[in-house]
């Protein structure tokens, strides 16, 4: 079984002595992004860990583009890849593509069902019955889309791997391939987070898509550590769900109100961050397309 693209050791600054002696000073800039963004693919997959991490690819995608731009990079991958590697990129790139659409899909419909949540509960306030079979319709929605994005990690699981990189691989294409590496690991903490799965530390030789799939239960008492924003929704809407006296479902009501806002906070920025990091997967495409084409 090929190992996950995540826990390949860096093949860029390595085969550096491909590009001139006196390298461009883009090339140690983006090298240092890397390593930052790999060593920090064991933090938490908090809310601002993640947002954190997106803009960090950001400003990573913002200097490949800049060294795409460069006349001796265009001359060099475009002479140097074979068709095995100019597939490699191009799949990598749809496959990177498709991901960020999915958590941008994710993302949506988690906002859209927060602000759904929160707009019947200040309506219904006061209607015990009525508050329990809107929180029992979310946890439900929440079921399916849990369903849908380990089924989306579990393709991006089979459909992931790097061919073998040859000595003389061109240095771009190594480190295009190290870039498609760190923008997996964040889209895969995004969807975990948005799921509530527990990433587990690279301590093992699982790939780290597999780790996504064990999911970790969150209890109606909320017993979870760590708990991310989706998590705690979860678990004061068990816990609304499961109390029985008025009083205790009124306070669960309101605790609900309070964690949908904060939810709604949280998705907001990291939706702020996928659109971005969107356009600029979008732009990378092009422009390598546009030098293989040549």
């Amino acid at each position: 079984m090929a190992s996950s693209p995540l826990n390949q050791k860096s093949n860029f600054h390595a085969r550096s002595n491909s590009l001139p002696s006196r390298p461009h000073p883009l090339i140690p800039q983006i090298d240092e992004h890397l390593c930052r963004l790999k060593s920090n693919e064991a933090a938490s997959s908090s809310s601002p860990s993640i947002h954190e991490k997106q803009n960090g690819l950001r400003d990573l995608y913002e200097l490949v583009d800049s060294l795409l731009q460069l006349p001796l990079t265009q001359k060099s991958l475009a002479q140097k890849c074979n068709d095995k590697q100019v597939n490699e990129l191009l799949n990598g790139s749809l496959r990177l593509l498709d991901v960020c659409g999915v958590a941008k899909d994710a993302l949506l419909q988690a906002k859209e069902d927060a602000q759904e949540l929160q707009s019947i509960l200040r309506r219904r306030r006061g209607d015990e019955a009525g508050c329990t079979n809107e929180a029992k319709e979310y946890l439900a929605s929440r079921k399916k889309a849990k369903k849908l994005i380990n089924k989306s990690l579990r393709d991006l699981k089979s459909k992931c791997g790097f061919a073998h990189l040859e000595n003389d691989a061109e240095a771009t294409f190594s480190m295009l391939k190290e870039v498609e590496g760190v923008t997996l690991s964040l889209f895969e903490s995004l969807l975990s987070y948005i799921s509530g799965t527990k990433m587990q530390p690279k301590s093992t030789n699982r790939s780290l898509v597999s780790k996504l799939m064990h999911s970790k239960r969150i209890t109606c008492e909320g017993e979870a550590t760590e708990s991310n924003e989706f998590e705690k929704v979860d678990a004061v809407l068990c816990s609304l769900i499961g109390h029985k006296t008025r009083k205790c479902n009124r306070m669960s009501t309101e605790n609900a109100q309070v964690e949908l806002q904060k939810l709604e906070s949280s998705i907001q920025d990291l939706e702020d961050g996928v659109e971005c990091l969107l356009r600029l997967l979008i732009k990378t495409r092009v422009s390598v397309l546009n030098i293989l084409s040549h």
